[in-house]
């Protein structure tokens, strides 16, 4: 892998971790259409390396509420940080419940599935549409709302449907305050990232280095840097009712996909 590579890969991570565009979607895409050697094939490590990216990337950005978290559980006190923290957990449970029981399931949808892409994609563009549309209020995440919001992003392990698309998407409809959504969609997933992480590094990550440190390096850092541009970026566009031009992005490209796949 060249640096050009690393630097690009870091890029899509970086974007596609917070735009609600489906890196998954978009990767099979360009794997099919460009041609499976077109798409540089990064080893383990440096996929534990961009997502560790992604995760400090949101770590900087959250720092203020993260810390506020972990002040409010060791004050063991029934106080919003903790109610965050549990809805968190709640959050986390039906997509967990998804990647370990149907692991071998979930690969079948990967693989060159044009179709199945593109009509993913017009999903996530329906979703964007409607949560654009929806009015703004105040309300908070509850329990109830956590359970919801975790099984649209179970329901995104689908490659066309954004994990933060549906789920920011998901919160909204659910009358969510647009910029609590955001907030939690983003802080929501940060464990499953470092859990994706630490079962990576045990099933050999760092049995698998090729290549210069400099590429693990130079792609952390894009896509550490590109990760907090976009993650700031969303939040505003989300508060401001902006969703609608990744909706239609996503639904042109879906629909060529559709297309694609019967010329």
């Amino acid at each position: 892998m060249t640096l050009f590579d690393a630097i690009i890969l870091g890029i899509i991570q970086g974007l596609t971790e917070f735009l609600p565009v489906s890196s998954s979607g978009h990767l099979e895409l360009a794997k099919v259409i460009l041609g499976g050697d077109s798409v540089p094939q990064e080893s383990m490590l440096m996929i534990v390396v961009l997502h560790a990216a992604t995760a400090l990337s949101t770590i900087v950005v959250f720092r203020k509420d993260l810390l506020g978290i972990i002040k409010g559980l060791f004050q063991f006190k029934n106080n919003d940080e903790l109610k965050f923290s549990l809805n968190v957990v709640v959050s986390m449970i039906p997509a967990a419940a998804v990647g370990v029981m149907l692991d071998e399931e979930i690969e079948a949808f990967f693989g060159g599935k044009i179709l199945l892409i593109g009509s993913m994609l017009l999903v996530t563009a329906i979703l964007l549409i409607f949560a654009d549309k929806a009015k703004s209020t105040d309300k908070k995440v509850g329990v109830g709302h956590a359970i919801i919001i975790g099984i649209s992003q179970a329901i995104a392990i689908f490659p066309g449907i954004s994990r933060s698309g549906a789920t920011i998407s998901t919160s909204v409809l659910l009358g969510i305050d647009r910029e609590k959504a955001a907030r939690f969609s983003f802080i929501m997933v940060l464990p499953l990232i470092l859990g994706k992480m630490a079962k990576d590094i045990l099933d050999g990550a760092f049995n698998d280095v090729s290549g210069s440190m400099m590429t693990y390096v130079v792609g952390f850092i894009a896509a550490f840097i590109t990760g907090i541009l976009a993650c700031t970026w969303m939040i505003k566009l989300v508060k401001n009712s902006k969703l609608k031009y990744f909706a239609l992005y996503c639904a042109i490209v879906g629909m060529v996909a559709i297309v694609y796949t019967f010329v």
